[in-house]
């Protein structure tokens, strides 16, 4: 079986969205899923290889692709030759609309689009051209003009012609998400202490079971031992203060629940593919969250 990794984005309640633009010579994200809505617009990757749930295809020089929350997808250098591949990632809260709101009349598109990005969309070849400027320059906008034009974008997207649901009408995302009241209450507990001492005994506590058999639990539930899953919570905490301030690798370390500096750039290097500072180098200039 496949290892599908639970990503913890930069993305915390009060934000309403972020955007990656980045430039690269390969893709080395695992398969992966997460929360959050993603919209992907990729250029010069042709050759490269997509998943998303149970659906695979090759790239060709231009891609555009809607990822709903908890659905597993990744892309994967495949065939790809080109050295210079582009991508841009927005990535917003599932509920960064509210259900009640997207029941009124004049949402009802967006509405649709959203729940049938639980399947994963691609769009067509004439919606991809006439959408990367507009996605390009969302990162150049601001604030409450940048909320509305990613708004506009998405409903302007409901209205396109000839999208393609990607994953089979009988894959079923859920089975990635933490519907668990145990793993979402452990899960809880992490984010809400996870610049703390947590011991796998403080945890077993919090969700009424025995050490043993909540190891094995988690393990079984995320596919992640209870110390890989803690590590992913303060990683996702770091990279976003790696983002966001201007704070020493080394308070960052510290603040987010790591003691030894050595084991966090260890550990950052092994999940992120980069060092601290490589990420905060390469991410921080090309990352944009309001």
């Amino acid at each position: 079986m496949t290892t599908v990794y639970r990503e913890i984005t930069p993305l915390t309640q009060n934000d309403c969205f972020t955007i990656f633009s980045r430039n690269k010579q390969e893709f080395k994200f695992p398969l992966h899923y997460h929360e959050e809505f993603e919209l992907n617009l990729i250029s010069n990757a042709a050759g490269a290889k997509r998943v998303v749930g149970d659906h695979m295809e090759e790239l060709d020089d231009l891609e555009l692709v809607l990822v709903g929350s908890n659905l597993p997808h990744g892309w994967f250098t495949h065939n790809c030759q080109s050295e210079r591949i582009s991508e841009v990632t927005i990535q917003f809260h599932r509920d960064l609309l509210d259900d009640k709101f997207l029941r009124r009349n004049q949402l009802s598109f967006i509405r649709t689009l959203l729940e049938r990005s639980s399947k994963g969309i691609s769009f067509s070849r004439e919606t991809k051209e006439a959408f990367k400027p507009r996605i390009e320059q969302l990162a150049q906008k601001s604030g409450f003009d940048s909320v509305l034009e990613l708004i506009s974008i998405l409903h302007d997207l409901s209205l396109s012609r000839n999208m393609r649901t990607l994953s089979n009408s009988s894959f079923n995302s859920e089975q990635f998400s933490y519907y668990s009241r145990r793993i979402e209450k452990a899960f809880e507990y992490m984010q809400a202490y996870y610049d703390k001492d947590i011991s796998l005994a403080d945890l077993s506590k919090v969700v009424n079971m025995p050490e043993v058999s909540f190891s094995r639990f988690i393990k079984k539930r995320t596919g992640k031992t209870f110390i890989e899953s803690l590590n992913e919570i303060r990683l996702g905490h770091a990279s976003r203060m790696l983002i966001d301030t201007t704070e020493t690798i080394s308070e960052i370390s510290y603040k987010c629940g790591f003691n030894n500096l050595s084991y966090f750039n260890r550990i950052f290097k092994r999940e992120k593919g980069c060092t601290p500072k490589e990420f905060r180098l390469n991410y921080a200039s090309s990352c944009v969250i309001i």
